[in-house]
């Protein structure tokens, strides 16, 4: 299923809206982007093939690692890939709730929750 990608980024957008307030507000020097596809590095950085199905990725120090006093840290970076979610998905409802489990996925790794704890929530 295609979409464009201003419809895409709408839908991601939305999936943001649906974390509670409390912590979005928590969300601290973290940047949200689309890309079309992962590369390379970006499978590398998960170990994973070029190939296999990558929706997100987050990529910096979750806010548990942090120190109290730390020198200032580049902003951690949140991946929301649109090839792969569209390969994925046949219907717009279908689209939206990827987008919404991918989104959260990849905002709870920047609080420090890891794949294990993950998949015991069903967010595999």
């Amino acid at each position: 299923m295609r979409i464009s990608q201003r419809k895409f980024e709408a839908l991601v957008e939305r999936a943001l809206g649906t974390i509670p307030a409390e912590i979005r507000r928590r969300m601290d020097n973290v940047e949200i982007v689309v890309d079309a596809w992962p590369d390379e590095a970006h499978y590398a950085t998960v170990g994973l093939e070029p190939g296999e199905t990558l929706f997100g990725l987050y990529e910096g120090v979750p806010l548990i690692e942090r120190g109290i006093v730390a020198d200032p840290l580049l902003p951690d970076k949140i991946t929301i890939f649109q090839g792969p979610l569209e390969e994925a998905c046949d219907t717009d409802d279908e689209m939206a709730e990827e987008i919404r489990k991918t989104v959260v996925h990849e905002v709870a790794h920047h609080f420090g929750i890891d794949d294990a704890r993950l998949a015991e929530l069903g967010y595999d």
